[in-house]
């Protein structure tokens, strides 16, 4: 029987509600207790970061507190200490102390730090792996939803409620959540490991494990861009809001101001995680990213007035739930185990680290440029870093591809469930153009698959090494340019490292031609060695899928008249210049893919001799029968 999230959804809820409801009140109180508008931003930053900097300090002491005890007992140790520090904060509100104010924010952040991996470990022991997405939107949804209610009900307190009332909300949302930690029942997955807990120490050895997760760092450095992002966007909106030269509005509505902002990111978290359960809605991360860069800059250069300024901001932050929730799930997909509380407790550190540096730039950049200057900050970082993460994450940057190749060309895939199984693959493609590799992958975008790729691509310009890195990519020598013995040993050493990564359960892919057709439509082998000798010793489990790819002789990645391979920079060039300016006004060119399980073929294939079995798979390429290549 599945436990439900709702227990874990409430108790977040009260958690998150009281922090901002208590970040707010504080950051609007000591503003009052200010008069130079330069304190004010700075005060704001101190605020910002007492929350955030405990769980820099704190993350590895969480992760180690998930090998003491349960996940759900953190939690309520957790609610059980947030009542003293609400009558620490009550006390500096009364004898207005803004240090002793500060002091329960801090104390605030360390109780949240505590807890934060276990509340979001347990998504996974509730829900199990189906439900991943599901958990993660519900749990993103209602903290944002806390974000929300606390920050306008701190805004309209503020104004309009005597302080005693202050109070009653510090102590009855802590009330709340602690009695919501006692309902939560989940199947505990316990956690052994043990680690540093010294913060420099903790998070160079959990950056390493995380390493080890193809581009699941790039992951969480996107996702703590977006959580810098969110502290300078709440940060600016606190001040701009209510300065006269920005939007000159009381504290109330700037609080309405910020609800437009949390209403937006929820309903785009919540809606993320239903078509993220349907669609790989990370590939969008480009589009969303470039989105939010595109409305960051519209608020700043275009005079807006309150109202439209609100709407605005609600579209750019539903954008933003987009952008962030798959990232979310990602890690959660990725990581499993015991293994997720030090991933989460090290995704804690690196996201609070971006915070806490989001606040020092508020503050230095509305130092000397003025409230609005961070606008464009924001608008700039979100138009470089979906780039650069596209370019670290391999499903990302394939599914991008994907999308872009299909502009161009309209790919028809026979077979495509040959590759649909959790399994290991050696894939074995023809050749017909220099575009094709990148077809055939990003066709295939749901398997990892490790290419082969001629070393002078990895020295090719920028863009080519960055993404036979990010692929995973291993160099071949091209032996008609280097004839050095340390080349023949790297050939010869090709065996043994296709056959190790397939071994490890890699997957692979690579040519067994080695280069492109040389006449219309016909694949030749010849000599090479490197399919035979690995179909020959391939390792059990492993599948053996071919590719038949046509369609794409006489296209300018082909060597239709011409004497040798076209030049791949400034064919690459030619490429996006013709995608722009070219391709969406003609038919996109059609290319067939067929696939097809080889694997009982090769095996027995591969007991010949080695040219006979180069003749048959190159039948098989050419569409001919074995018999007739024989």
């Amino acid at each position: 029987m599945k436990c439900s999230f709702m227990p874990l959804y409430v108790t977040n809820f009260f958690g998150t509600l009281n922090d901002n409801f208590l970040k707010t009140l504080a950051s609007f109180t000591v503003i009052g207790w200010l008069a130079d508008e330069r304190m004010k931003s700075l005060a704001m930053g101190v605020t910002a970061g007492a929350l955030v900097l405990p769980y820099i300090l704190c993350s590895p002491l969480a992760d180690r507190m998930t090998t003491m005890w349960a996940k759900s007992r953190i939690v309520r140790l957790a609610k059980w200490a947030e009542l003293p520090i609400m009558l620490v904060a009550i006390a500096g509100f009364l004898f207005q102390s803004p240090w002793l104010v500060i002091g329960a924010v801090l104390l605030m952040g360390l109780q949240s730090s505590l807890y934060s991996p276990a509340k979001y470990a347990l998504v996974r022991d509730i829900g199990g792996e189906e439900r991943i997405s599901t958990g993660m939107g519900g749990m993103e949804g209602v903290s944002f939803l806390g974000v929300l209610l606390g920050t306008i009900a701190a805004s309209f307190v503020v104004d309009r409620a005597p302080a005693w009332v202050h109070y009653v909300c510090l102590a009855g949302f802590a009330l709340a959540g602690l009695m919501a930690s006692y309902t939560i029942k989940a199947k505990e997955e316990m956690s052994r490991a043990l680690h540093a807990i010294s913060p420099i120490r903790y998070i160079r050895r959990a950056y390493r494990m995380a390493g080890r997760y193809n581009g699941l760092n790039a992951v969480i450095f996107t996702l703590s861009v977006f959580w810098w992002v969110a502290a300078m966007l709440q940060m600016g909106l606190l001040v701009y809001g209510k300065a006269e030269a920005g939007l000159n509005l009381d504290a109330t509505r700037t609080g309405v101001l910020l609800c437009c902002a949390a209403v937006g990111i929820v309903a785009g978290q919540v809606i993320a995680g239903l078509v993220d359960r349907r669609h790989f809605l990370m590939g969008a991360t480009l589009l969303t990213g470039w989105i939010a860069a595109a409305l960051l800059l519209l608020l700043f250069f275009v005079p807006l007035s309150p109202r439209a300024f609100g709407i605005a901001l609600g579209v750019l932050a539903f954008d933003l739930g987009f952008f962030k929730l798959p990232l979310d799930a990602e890690i959660q997909k990725v990581v499993k185990g015991p293994k997720l509380n030090t991933i989460l407790a090290y995704f804690n550190q690196v996201s609070f680290l971006f915070m806490l540096a989001a606040s020092g730039c508020y503050a230095l950049v509305s130092w000397l440029w003025g409230p609005r200057a961070f606008l464009l900050l924001l608008g700039l970082v979100m138009a470089v870093t979906p780039f650069a993460f596209v370019f670290n994450y391999r499903k990302a940057l394939v599914f991008t591809g994907r999308w872009i190749f299909r502009r161009r060309y309209r790919v028809d895939v026979d077979g495509l469930a040959a590759v649909e199984q959790d399994k290991t693959y050696l894939v074995l493609p023809n050749h017909p153009a220099m575009v094709d590799p990148m077809l055939v992958v990003s066709e295939l975008w749901r398997v990892p698959l490790r290419p082969l790729a001629d070393e002078s691509f990895f020295h090719a310009g920028i863009v080519a090494p960055k993404v036979l890195k990010t692929l995973g990519a291993v160099a071949v020598p091209d032996l008609r340019k280097h004839r050095s013995a340390t080349g023949a040993k790297v050939a010869r050493g090709l065996n043994d490292v296709v056959l190790g990564a397939l071994a490890d359960g890699k997957s692979v892919i690579f040519y067994p031609a080695g280069h492109i057709h040389t006449e219309s439509g016909h694949e030749e082998i010849g000599t090479r060695q490197l399919a035979y000798n690995v179909c020959r010793e391939l390792p059990p489990g492993v599948e053996v899928v071919g590719v038949r790819t046509t369609g794409l002789w006489g296209s300018i990645w082909s060597r239709a008249g011409r004497t040798a391979s076209p030049a791949f920079v400034p064919t690459l060039l030619k490429s996006v210049f013709l995608w722009f300016f070219w391709a969406p006004f003609v038919p996109r060119r059609r290319v067939t893919m067929h696939l097809e399980n080889l694997t009982a073929r090769v095996r027995e294939w591969s007991q010949l001799p080695r040219l006979d079995f180069n003749r048959r798979l190159e039948a098989w390429y050419n569409g001919e029968t074995s018999e007739r290549a024989g």
